[in-house]
């Protein structure tokens, strides 16, 4: 994925949307004609604190991040530097960086993965504002785990293909699907590799039952981009553990996809925010993660088909949380078998 790294400045322009944030001094609401001779000054940041910049790790979609970034510069004047990429690639960076920290906050797509940082040492203790709103389970009990937003993954199928599909989990083996199924790349994709993890754990027969997608021709196309890919062009009919906020915006934009969640369960899976030990802008980060818990930050995070991390803000354009089957979780056993199990799916496909 692209890395990109932004700086948002504020200028003039942002004056209204800044009043709207954060002043409290109501406006003139009088019908005189105002004076517009005179120079409007800039509006004071809210938290005038604050100064300098944060440097945010976060994945996909790339228009929340955008949105989310420039938001909390409008709201404190803190210059937001981004790195986008998938969980893989984050941590790849996090790796190479050890010797030089360059984040304060990262956000993944796997709690998983969130735990394994934490595991490490890496992470800060923080409660965060509104904590008290935030879903039940979505804070971890140490309080450095933050799932600010989530996904859950389902069947994702091409409607012109299948008109009508609602076949479980294991019923995926049908031969009436035999070669037309396909899963994003678990070593790509956090949210599958949980997905995995879960079933593995959190039903009987997990293992059987990704073996038999294996022997029913299943392919691993790529990362959840290329996956959803193949199917929205037709190339597969099926796809399975497709994270659900990429179908709900293609399905918004005409693409003739349907999803639906099994019967027997999914995955519904936690995007931690984290703030790492070794942020070099360490009040900017607690700022940050404060702000991503905020109306206007949830409000952001529920437009980009994600669910929110606040039980309060509900979706209108997806299924809610208390809409989607969940398996039972157990995310210390997961994250015990997540990555052991995503190496294996990819080897009894090939």
């Amino acid at each position: 994925m692209k890395k990109k790294f932004m700086s948002l400045l504020l200028a003039s322009s942002l004056c209204l949307s800044l009043a709207a944030c954060g002043q409290t001094t109501k406006p003139d609401q009088s019908t005189q004609t105002p004076d517009t001779s005179k120079e409007t000054p800039t509006p004071e940041p809210v938290d005038a604190k604050l100064s300098g910049k944060v440097t945010v790790y976060m994945p996909s979609p790339a228009g929340l991040a955008d949105k989310l970034a420039e938001a909390f510069t409008a709201k404190t004047g803190v210059e937001v530097e981004q790195f986008q990429g998938t969980t893989g690639e984050i941590l790849a960076r996090l790796e190479t960086e050890q010797a030089n920290p360059l984040a304060d906050v990262v956000i993944l797509a796997s709690w998983s993965d969130g735990l394994t940082m934490k595991a490490d040492d890496q992470l800060e203790s923080y409660t965060p504002a509104d904590a008290a709103r935030i879903n039940n389970g979505w804070i971890d009990e140490d309080s450095t785990l933050f799932g600010y937003s989530a996904s859950a993954v389902g069947v994702i199928y091409n409607t012109t293909v299948y008109p009508e599909l609602n076949a479980d989990w294991s019923e995926l083996s049908d031969s009436r699907y035999q070669g037309d199924i396909a899963i994003p790349d678990p070593e790509k994709s956090g949210a599958c590799k949980d997905f995995l993890a879960g079933l593995v754990t959190g039903a009987a027969d997990g293992e059987s039952i990704m073996q038999s997608w294996a022997d029913n021709g299943l392919t691993v196309p790529g990362a959840n981009k290329a996956a959803l890919e193949a199917v929205t062009t037709g190339e597969k009919g099926i796809l399975i553990a497709g994270v659900d906020y990429n179908a709900y915006s293609s399905i918004s934009k005409g693409e003739p996809l349907g999803i639906y969640y099994p019967a027997s369960g999914t995955v519904v899976n936690p995007r931690p925010a984290m703030i790492l030990k070794a942020a070099p802008n360490m009040d900017n980060a607690k700022a940050f993660v404060d702000f991503l818990f905020s109306d206007e930050a949830q409000q952001l995070v529920a437009d980009a088909y994600l669910l929110p991390g606040r039980s309060d803000v509900k979706c209108d354009n997806r299924s809610n949380l208390d809409e989607i089957p969940q398996i039972t979780t157990d995310w210390d056993k997961m994250m015990g078998v997540a990555s052991d199990t995503a190496a294996k799916l990819n080897s009894i496909c090939q």
